[in-house]
């Protein structure tokens, strides 16, 4: 408005202002595309004096690859260019089969970063961890080459070894490690019991993801006679890389009754997305403990980050990975594919990840167990309590069923300090879901 009545008094001088910031808009334009001809002609240039001139002979398809796919792959990490073998070797992924180490990987700082090992794939028997950087594979240097291409040096037939030089925080020197490669069969979702919490363990966001995460908690809620006899559910997202977005809505809509779960915003606003949940909630509204890791990317954080923001879950754990875009997988001629980062996402209250993570309600480091030997097994004496005494009295206050009670207990308390010496994270949650349950006044074992 002020502009408008600035021009109403300025008369023939906002003529002339107007008219050019109309004609810069259109000069530009017109320059714009000359200069990208000239570019383009720079590159044919460029690649005319390759093959004619470069010292051996070169497979020209292959250079004209190599240019697309640095094209892509300075936009971004997540960016490139899939040629045929990728982009099917990829579709078969997501179906949660395919072979390899196991592990999903980035780039920073040019060698190659573990974004996490997948459980029970040769990376994660082999002791590899999220954050390691692998230097070398089978003694050559990944310096200097493309994501892609430290991949491919990675891939080999199932059943062969690679050897990969690996640099750890905390670990003086780096140090190798010898893998099996191997056909790696994904479960999607590993679900159990463990003192009266069902543990759902998402490896991964594949096709199969939201279905497996149902049929296992239906499994285990009626094994435990009911979700009324369940103190709540631990859904452990921990070196979970992600994978497909569909599937992380379907994930966290599962808890949700409504609201956002996330949304995405692009280079254009109209083409932001926002997706909702829908009523029903699977748990009956039971309380659920997030676990995440410096492993959990992408799709997991998409899940932690929607049940955090509704105070549907408690997030445990530490800082997850920050992955916060989305690629989008568009089809290309010779059925290739390029793998284009074409949005960012938020959480339903408008934060975004990328670069900074999901940071845990309860920070809980797990701590690394130091190995056991035989001699320090032997120097541990047993302890020796009144029922062991020989002539000792006995209890005559309580019935048989109350003894069986204190030793079910005590039992449990038994399995209870073996998890947490075991998987400290997880014990943490399951704790934390026993206290809702006194809280509420329900009995913890029912």
């Amino acid at each position: 408005m002020k502009k408008f009545l600035m021009a109403a008094a300025a008369g023939t001088l906002t003529g002339i202002i107007v008219t050019t910031q109309v004609a810069a808009p259109l000069l530009a334009q017109e320059s714009r595309p000359s200069n990208v001809y000239e570019q383009l002609d720079l590159f044919g240039d460029i690649f005319e004096r390759i093959r004619s001139q470069y010292v051996e002979d070169v497979d020209e398809s292959e250079l004209i690859k190599a240019a697309i796919n640095g094209m892509l792959t300075s936009l971004d990490p997540h960016s490139s260019y899939m040629s045929p073998d990728d982009a099917a070797d990829m579709r078969v992924q997501t179906r949660g089969e395919f072979g390899g180490l196991g592990i999903e990987v980035t780039q920073e700082e040019g060698f190659v970063k573990v974004v996490s090992p997948i459980d029970g794939t040769p990376a994660d028997n082999a002791g590899i961890e999220a954050g390691d950087f692998i230097t070398h594979v089978d003694g050559e240097s990944v310096l200097g080459l493309t994501l892609d291409e430290a991949v491919d040096l990675m891939r080999g037939p199932v059943g062969s070894e690679i050897l990969i030089t690996v640099v750890r925080e905390g670990e003086a020197e780096p140090f190798d490690v010898s893998i099996i490669r191997d056909t790696i069969k994904l479960t999607a979702v590993r679900a159990r019991t463990e003192q009266n919490a069902i543990v759902l363990r998402v490896t991964t966001f594949n096709d199969q993801t939201s279905k497996n995460l149902k049929s296992g908690l239906e499994e285990q809620a009626e094994a435990a006679g009911g979700l009324e006899n369940v103190d709540g559910i631990v859904l452990d997202l921990r070196n979970n890389p992600g994978g497909l977005l569909t599937q992380a809505i379907k994930v966290s809509d599962a808890f949700l009754d409504k609201g956002e779960i996330v949304s995405t915003r692009g280079r254009n606003p109209e083409e932001g997305e926002r997706f909702n949940a829908t009523p029903g909630d699977l748990t009956g509204g039971k309380p659920i403990v997030v676990l995440i890791n410096g492993g959990s990317a992408s799709a997991s954080e998409i899940v932690a980050g929607a049940l955090q923001d509704h105070h549907r879950a408690i997030v445990v754990g530490t800082k997850s990975f920050g992955k916060g875009s989305v690629q989008t997988v568009m089809p290309l001629r010779g059925d290739g594919a390029m793998r284009l980062t074409t949005a960012r996402y938020y959480t339903p209250s408008g934060r975004s990840i990328q670069a900074l993570g999901v940071s845990p309600d309860i920070v809980v480091t797990q701590p690394r167990r130091a190995p056991e030997t035989e001699e320090s097994e032997e120097q541990t004496p047993r302890a020796r309590f009144e029922a062991d005494l020989r002539g000792r009295l006995d209890n005559d206050s309580l019935s048989e069923d109350e003894v069986r009670q204190i030793e079910e207990e005590r039992a449990r308390a038994e399995a209870a300090a073996k998890l947490r010496e075991e998987d400290y994270q997880l014990a943490y949650a399951i704790d934390i879901l026993k206290g809702f349950t006194t809280l509420s006044g329900a009995p913890l074992q029912k």
